[in-house]
């Protein structure tokens, strides 16, 4: 019972006025070896109280829009159907969410792709994947439903592996709520407020997208890249020190072609400044910004109405953005330290 008592107070979304009995008859029946009573699993079990669905809806901003069953959907991972029918064979399972996950998923990679190709248009291939990850991937849908108070809702069942499947995690079931609530969006909404929404709530997170581009050489991809360009061959030089003849001293180099400052680095000899100074030059060049003001998404095209994508609507006319000339082919690696 002290268990049962424990996993309760931790399940915040199964509230004890909710439920027409507690503590439930498993749990009072003494186990035996054929059958054990898992808190967890019962919990699982509990359909959301509809105010708790309704204050999630509220809070994304869309109350008016989703319904209570379609929340209650979303908030089911497929994992947890299993349990369901095991437990109550005679009655209907509930609806899980997950085509709802796999079409959110689309949406979001789609909405983070065009933003990340867009405003960084010089980005590596290998990198703007890393990035696209980054603002829209599990662990990124994770916090979002953590954020906005979906992590209490979710329902679903810990499951081992097979040979076929992998094992569903906590870390997985609850990526699917957000996932789920763009699809829901882009259904009874349309596909601006999918996008909006995900801007909101996933594309405008800050990303260090400068740990995600790796050189092993630096100085000879600055070269190369420097050559693409007709321009002059880069050369370093040294702008200040400190403290030469000392045991902390300060070298500060600048990586120029022609009179051109590409770079600047700093360390405590010359060949980590002149290391730091190429790669700053490729950060610059690899991570150009477009300016907020001036970015062209191809979705916004769509007219800003209700439905689909065929709706009948103003439309605005789209302009192509800077598309990068140079692709980093030496000594370039994501996260996963590949290097092409």
């Amino acid at each position: 019972m002290s268990r049962l008592a424990s996993t309760g107070a931790k399940l915040a979304s199964v509230p004890l006025s909710s439920l027409t009995r507690f503590p439930p008859k498993e749990a009072l029946v003494a186990s035996s070896s054929s059958s054990t009573f898992s808190p967890e699993s019962w919990s699982s079990l509990q359909p959301n109280p509809p105010s708790a669905l309704s204050a999630l809806s509220h809070r994304i901003g869309f109350g008016s829009v989703l319904q209570i069953p379609e929340l209650e959907q979303a908030c089911t991972h497929p994992s947890a159907l299993p349990l369901f029918a095991k437990r109550f064979p005679n009655q209907k399972p509930p609806s899980a969410n997950g085509n709802l996950s796999n079409l959110g998923n689309a949406l979001l990679g789609l909405f983070a792709s065009e933003f990340v190709a867009t405003s960084y248009p010089h980005m590596p291939t290998r990198v703007l994947k890393a990035a696209v990850s980054a603002y829209v991937g599990p662990n990124t849908c994770v916090n979002v439903a953590k954020e906005v108070g979906a992590a209490p809702l979710l329902r679903w069942n810990r499951t081992p592996s097979t040979p076929l499947k992998p094992a569903v995690l906590h870390h997985d079931a609850l990526s699917s709520i957000p996932r789920s609530l763009v699809a829901l969006i882009y259904h009874r909404r349309s596909l601006s407020s999918a996008r909006k929404f995900t801007h909101q709530f996933f594309l405008s997170r800050e990303v260090d997208l400068r740990k995600m581009l790796k050189f092993r050489d630096p100085k000879v991809a600055l070269a190369e890249t420097v050559a693409k360009f007709g321009r002059e061959k880069p050369i370093s030089r040294l702008l200040k020190e400190t403290g030469r003849l000392s045991n902390s001293p300060v070298f500060v180099v600048g990586v120029y072609s022609g009179t051109e400052q590409l770079g600047e680095g700093f360390g405590s000899s010359l060949k980590m400044a002149e290391y730091r100074a190429a790669e700053d030059a490729l950060h610059r060049l690899y991570l150009t910004k477009t300016p907020p003001e001036m970015v062209r998404l191809p979705t916004m095209t769509f007219p800003e109405v209700d439905g689909n994508i065929f709706t009948k609507g103003e439309e605005i006319e789209y302009r192509p953005g800077q598309l990068g000339t140079s692709e980093v082919q030496l000594g370039s690696a994501g996260r996963s330290r590949i290097i092409t």
